[in-house]
């Protein structure tokens, strides 16, 4: 039997480090009266022609239904507006209002200067095996879950 403390853990690190990140990210956009999950929906919808509501769930990892309620509150707050496709007249478009691109621009901003932070702090060549030791815990997440039972762990 292997024993591990919880510090020891892959996933206690990577979750860790993402509520740190996250709460950051939640009070510069609490500043501005909006959410982080409501920033990145904003930052994956086009400025210029919008985008279908249908590409946006699969984007962020989100449900649809989750993503119907936020984009209703994103609404309601003058964020974002529908209008049906043009080509496909059965679909919907997301559109940002000046608001909405006035905070999706703070919030590029506010993950741009994160970056950057992270950049003056961390080597460049720290940061390619950090990125590459993700892309092989993705690879083992993606055959524990049987998305990709077929391929190898990892490329050695």
């Amino acid at each position: 039997e292997i024993r591990m403390k919880r510090e020891e853990t892959v996933d206690f690190h990577i979750k860790s480090a993402w509520h740190a990140i996250s709460r950051m990210y939640n009070q510069h956009a609490a500043e501005e009266g909006f959410t982080t999950a409501i920033g990145f929906v904003l930052i994956n919808i086009n400025s210029k022609e919008g985008t279908p509501a249908t590409k946006i769930a699969p984007k962020l990892g989100l449900e649809t239904r989750s993503l119907t309620r936020m984009l209703k509150t994103m609404e309601e707050k003058g964020l974002v507006y529908k209008k049906p496709d043009l080509v496909d007249k059965r679909s919907v478009r997301i559109y940002l209002t000046e608001e909405g691109k006035r905070k999706k621009e703070i919030s590029v901003k506010t993950i741009k200067e994160f970056n950057e932070q992270i950049r003056q702090v961390i080597p460049e060549k720290d940061l390619e095996s950090f990125f590459a030791t993700f892309e092989k815990i993705q690879m083992v997440i993606d055959q524990f879950s049987g998305i990709e039972v077929n391929k190898p762990i990892y490329e050695l």
